[in-house]
């Protein structure tokens, strides 16, 4: 999977937990540039990329997510 595809994917999922076909994040979006991503959503988030990806992150790369890049960087890891 290419990291193009894996944001494909991560936009299609940050549209759906926060309710907004028009969002768009890039490397270096951050919880403070998405309305609602709160702790909660972030609970949200991270189970939903996981099943959309079939993948289980630890709690440490979770807490090592600073931005949407470094998720990204992450999948690409675990999928390769």
């Amino acid at each position: 999977m290419t990291r193009d595809e894996i944001f494909k994917g991560l936009n299609e999922v940050f549209q759906d937990v926060f309710d907004d076909s028009t969002l768009e994040v890039e490397e270096e979006t951050t919880a403070n540039d998405v309305d609602g991503w709160d702790s909660f959503a972030h609970i949200t988030l991270i189970v939903s990329v996981e099943k959309k990806f079939g993948v289980k992150f630890s709690m440490g790369q979770v807490s090592s997510m600073k931005n949407v890049g470094t998720m990204a960087s992450i999948l690409l890891e675990k999928l390769a």
